[in-house]
């Protein structure tokens, strides 16, 4: 049953917060708007990211497709198996592992974080990078032995993230995570090139889910992202055909797109020519991994704002409660009118009762 959602005023394109999604209410939360449940509310129109019954969004039985976001994992093992692998920038990553990462980011969390997606069963789930820590050979393997267990193809969409791009040529390690990566065969008309892998389209009940790589070899001491020229020009070809299609356009990318949010040795780069692209063809949400913490914030779009929303790490089990692991649960339901009312749930790790649970209301959070 549809829940009637309330009105609300524009969101402001650019407005970010990094308060945790579920938190207590009032002050800058109170003004962004949200239902009497606490539960946040993005539409698809005037009141966020704007449209018209043109884009092809109407749709005669309305139905709530449920989307998970789950980021940076980092599970796999560093077993590095000879000298060879650390005549590279891997010497610090493996130093780093040894000496601090390995005791955060643990299998234990990520075991419950597998019992509770199998609770909460979300329709799809999205991916957005950083499965490995300093993608070794072994620890692509070990991942994809994971990714099978979180799901199929058909319900798993993913993007790569710094750690899976460490060195170069890392990325030939991708390739037993490629049906995770690439794009529907079905997809190919709307794509409209068969040859690259990013970015990529996946289409489900009432989602087009679009994969952009930021993944990048860089030097020592840099974990910055780029886009990328060619593939901007692809993504914005992309976006302008998806705009007139029945689905939510839901952008999936490692790296924060927007300037300032975090410093120049993890930015990305070419944020402003990615924000160019979506004011120039919008979309109905983002999401984004990176900075291991709920980050909220907005770009501007064609018809008012998109909301830009990243995760925490989903296996941090760190003493640290502002970098607790979590995901979040997008409710995405299609509106008559032309809009598509998008809600957000956040599922965070309690250390105590070793298990995650809601953050805020079970039946939603605030998102802006």
């Amino acid at each position: 049953m549809r829940t009637s959602l309330p009105s609300r005023a524009p969101m402001e394109a650019g407005r970010r917060t990094t308060q945790p999604i579920g938190c207590a209410r009032g002050g800058a939360d109170a003004e962004a708007g949200a239902d009497s449940e606490g539960a946040a509310i993005i539409d698809r129109g005037d009141a966020i990211t704007g449209g018209s019954p043109g884009l092809g969004c109407c749709v005669s039985e309305p139905s709530i497709v449920t989307l998970a976001h789950i980021s940076d994992l980092h599970a796999t093992r560093v077993r590095v198996g000879g000298i060879a692998p650390l005549l590279s920038k891997r010497a610090l990553g493996w130093l780093s592992w040894q000496i601090k990462r390995r005791h955060l980011y643990l299998p234990a969390v990520f075991e419950a974080l597998l019992a509770d997606l199998a609770r909460t069963e979300p329709d799809q789930i999205a991916i957005t990078g950083d499965f490995t820590q300093i993608s070794l050979d072994a620890e692509f393997r070990e991942a994809s032995e994971w990714l099978t267990r979180i799901g199929p193809p058909e319900r798993v969409s993913a993007v790569p993230g710094n750690h899976d791009a460490y060195v170069s040529r890392a990325e030939r390690g991708w390739g037993s995570w490629r049906p995770y990566l690439a794009s529907d065969p079905a997809a190919a008309a709307l794509r409209g090139d068969g040859e690259t892998l990013f970015p990529s389209l996946r289409l489900r009940e009432g989602l087009a889910l679009v994969g952009v790589s930021t993944a990048r070899a860089t030097p020592p001491f840099l974990a910055s992202g780029r886009v990328g020229r060619e593939q901007l020009a692809r993504l914005d070809a992309l976006l302008a055909r998806l705009a007139g299609e029945p689905r939510c356009r839901v952008v999936l990318i490692h790296h924060p797109p927007l300037p300032g949010v975090t410093s120049w040795r993890r930015a990305l780069h070419d944020a402003r020519e990615f924000a160019a692209v979506l004011q120039r063809r919008g979309a109905e949400l983002v999401l984004h991994g990176h900075l291991h913490r709920t980050h909220l914030a907005s770009l501007p779009g064609p018809h008012g704002a998109i909301p830009v929303v990243g995760v925490p790490s989903a296996s941090h089990g760190g003493p640290s409660p502002d970098r607790a692991a979590g995901y979040h649960i997008y409710e995405i339901e299609p509106d008559p009118s032309g809009r598509f009312a998008i809600r957000c749930r956040a599922r965070v790790w309690d250390a105590v009762a070793q298990r995650f649970i809601a953050r805020g209301d079970e039946r939603g959070a605030l998102l802006t």
